[in-house]
């Protein structure tokens, strides 16, 4: 049996939280964010963006397509980093731990080229990996296999030797499918406990 040979990260929701409705219940309020989801479909807009189209244009137009809800939809760009928080702490460490030992670390994630661009001046461990796979650069999301297939070509290994926690389970199965390593993301200690078995990182290590 293969053991894995470098580590491939999700981003949202693995090292950095991912919650848009959180941030629009402090914003607007619980009620008022379930009707604006309700008759806009805010995750469809950013899906786009995660393929490629361009940030405040993309955001800017949906907005204007709503009036009732265009200076709601406009915070989805103009407090973007607000959003796209708080970092998940013991998810970095392990990161930073994998880096320190040799690993090869790899992000495989859903986001725009603007907003991954933007995000790394507020979080530097975003420059720490080996390769960023980010879907609007590539033009592909997850999960497409066409993505999991540019990964296994851009790096050279065999899919065996990869080992890639997300938080959703239809990009897990993907990535099993094509015979990757896979831990389906619910917390850091978990994924933590993980990388102890497969004997890449010791328990101190992974604290």
């Amino acid at each position: 049996m293969t053991r894995p040979e470098a580590i491939v990260f999700d981003i949202g929701n693995v090292l950095i939280a991912w919650q848009p409705e959180r941030f629009y219940d402090g914003a607007i309020g619980p009620e008022a964010r379930a009707r604006m989801f309700a008759e806009v479909d805010l995750h469809g807009m950013n899906e786009a963006v995660d393929r490629g189209a361009p940030f405040r244009e993309t955001i800017y137009a949906t907005a204007a397509r709503y009036p009732a809800w265009e200076a709601e939809i406009r915070l989805w760009h103009d407090n973007w980093i607000e959003m796209a928080a708080p970092v998940i702490p013991h998810s970095v460490r392990l990161l930073g731990a994998l880096k320190a030992k040799g690993v090869p670390v790899f992000a495989l994630t859903n986001f725009g080229d603007d907003t991954f661009a933007f995000a790394a001046t507020h979080y530097p461990f975003l420059s720490d990996f080996d390769r960023a796979f980010v879907s609007g650069r590539l033009k592909l999301t997850k999960p497409d296999p066409a993505i999991y297939a540019v990964v296994e070509a851009e790096t050279g290994l065999p899919p065996a030797a990869l080992l890639f926690t997300d938080d959703r389970a239809e990009n897990i199965g993907v990535a099993q499918g094509r015979g990757w390593a896979t831990h389906h993301f619910d917390g850091p200690a978990g994924f933590a406990a993980r990388l102890v078995a497969e004997g890449i990182l010791t328990g101190d290590e992974a604290a």
